[in-house]
């Protein structure tokens, strides 16, 4: 008789791209790491073998994986990059657009290269809504906002998750966007104290714009957030980015690029 064949539960290698690091962890089911997560700095410029290449050198370091999870800060549909704004410049943002990179990164396959060089099925999608997986309840209309390099963003219904938006390229103040008005460079030019007043206001135009059951910002900048906050929005922990790759295997919408047999 043959024997039978050993069914574990899934384990997740959830990676996080971000504009100034890229991390990645493995986690059980119940989001639980099962090692000391690994993060690399983003290196500039960016394209799209050199992001598969840190995703080869985490998946080194943490080999005992089923599947893979990918959190990116851009447009993602299908598993495809259909805008990578902090990736296309050769030194981030403020910089100026390569040609090279922007074609290399536009309708880039990035769940199916993945799935490729790691030898795993994975799923891609845009960084906030990842990490918003991780962190809505469930109830209501519940927008999730992430402030770091730029302003990413996320809107769920009853848990479900709505249409993405571009948030971070729409005018906000006068002719600046979301990402000029509060992202990373402009908090070091302008300071904490002004640029926490930025947030307050920012939090009624959002408010305003979708009437919110309730409001989350996370992000490596949510850490700056000062003062009070009001009842519906909440900080939550920046660690969603990479819990939020055990949920993005709940969502039925989002296409799973398996890999390929050698």
């Amino acid at each position: 008789m043959a024997a039978a064949r050993v069914v574990h539960p899934p384990i997740t290698l959830s990676l996080d791209v971000g504009g100034t690091g890229i991390k990645g962890d493995t986690l059980d089911p119940k989001g639980t790491p099962t090692a000391a997560r690994v993060r690399i700095p983003t290196p500039y410029p960016l394209s799209p073998p050199d992001l598969l290449e840190v995703f080869a050198k985490i998946a080194q370091e943490r080999p005992n994986f089923d599947r893979v999870s990918v959190g990116f800060p851009g447009v993602v549909r299908g598993g495809e990059i259909l805008t990578a704004p902090h990736f296309v410049r050769a030194g981030g943002d403020g910089t100026p657009e390569v040609p090279e990179l922007v074609k290399e990164w536009d309708h880039f396959k990035l769940a199916e290269a993945t799935a490729a060089r790691l030898g795993r099925p994975t799923r891609v999608g845009n960084d906030a809504e990842v990490q918003g997986m991780a962190v809505v309840a469930g109830r209501g209309l519940e927008v999730v906002l992430t402030l770091g390099t730029g302003v990413g963003s996320a809107v769920f219904e009853d848990g479900r998750l709505a249409p993405h938006l571009e948030l971070a390229h729409h005018p906000i103040h006068k002719k600046k966007t979301y990402n000029e008005y509060l992202g990373d460079e402009e908090r070091d030019r302008i300071g904490e104290k002004r640029w926490n007043r930025r947030v307050l206001a920012m939090i009624e135009i959002v408010r305003t714009l979708f009437l919110f059951d309730h409001l989350y910002i996370g992000g490596g900048n949510s850490a700056h957030v000062k003062g009070e906050l009001p009842a519906d929005v909440s900080i939550v922990d920046n660690d969603a980015g990479i819990l939020g790759g055990i949920r993005l295997w709940d969502q039925p919408a989002v296409v799973t690029h398996k890999a390929k047999p050698s």
